[in-house]
């Protein structure tokens, strides 16, 4: 698995919406929604990372991610755009 596949399988579930899918759910939603979800698991992490066990913290990081990948699909953005900014920094 990677990031790329992740990301591909979301951006399935928004061009092919399923009623069982919470990807498709999201997308329904609207951005507000996902994004309030990307700041709820942001803070969720931050209280993994302080308070809570090592699996708790990569449960919540993967959370994080996952949501994070949904807000790019609906803004029309990717990974792709992501470390193109990473590496942009980098030099």
């Amino acid at each position: 698995m990677s990031i790329q596949w992740l990301f591909d399988v979301i951006q399935s579930r928004k061009e092919n919406p399923s009623e069982k899918s919470y990807t498709s759910s999201l997308f329904k939603k609207g951005l507000l929604k996902i994004a309030q979800k990307v700041g709820e698991e942001g803070t969720e992490v931050v209280v993994a990372a302080l308070a809570q066990d090592d699996q708790r913290l990569i449960e919540e990081v993967a959370d994080l991610t996952y949501h994070t990948l949904v807000l790019l699909s609906a803004r029309g953005l990717s990974p792709a755009d992501i470390l193109a900014e990473l590496e942009k920094r980098h030099k």
